[in-house]
């Protein structure tokens, strides 16, 4: 009998985002943004993250800031553009995570906050050294990257199944 495959979950919150009169939807990122998200893809790289699939938010800014991250990973995973992402809650993201194929082995998720922090925080069962406290202080900053471990099939996310094993700010 194999042993269970060991999963990594990486949630990135999208970068910082111009403030305007446009739909919410439609906010594209500001300045600062548009240098920090390829320092986050830089981090995933240099981290040996290269993720085979990615679920990205429909907005305007998570597009934005896949397309300046994904230049820097060693590899592009397959991306999806998924509605559900925009404005999710936490049970409709964990949802989502267990329609994953268990043919895939690390997810990476670009979202929003309270959603991103939310996941991050309560998949977490266990952290390495004092990266929960890091993360819950920062208040999961814009182009904030939480990577998460787990063993066994996709349909098995759930609150506590996770290690958190990296956690990354630009300005943390």
């Amino acid at each position: 009998m194999s042993a269970e495959p060991t999963r990594r979950i990486v949630v990135v919150r999208h970068a910082k985002a111009e403030w305007s009169d446009v739909d919410d939807h439609e906010r594209p990122l500001a300045d600062q943004g548009r240098k920090d998200a390829p320092v986050a893809g830089r981090w995933l790289a240099g981290a040996g993250i290269g993720p085979d699939l990615a679920l990205v938010s429909t907005s305007v800014r998570t597009r934005e800031t896949w397309k300046l991250m994904v230049p820097e990973l060693p590899r592009r995973p397959r991306t999806v553009f998924e509605d559900r992402l925009y404005e999710a809650s936490l049970g409709e993201i964990i949802a989502l995570l267990n329609e994953v194929s268990d043919e895939v082995a690390d997810v990476v998720l670009v979202g929003h906050n309270p959603g991103a922090h939310a996941l991050a925080d309560a998949l977490a069962g266990e952290a390495e050294g004092d990266l929960l406290a890091r993360m819950n202080r920062s208040g999961f900053p814009t182009s904030a990257v939480a990577v998460l471990t787990f063993t066994g099939s996709w349909k098995s996310v759930e609150h506590g199944v996770g290690r958190l094993v990296a956690f990354w700010a630009p300005q943390a």
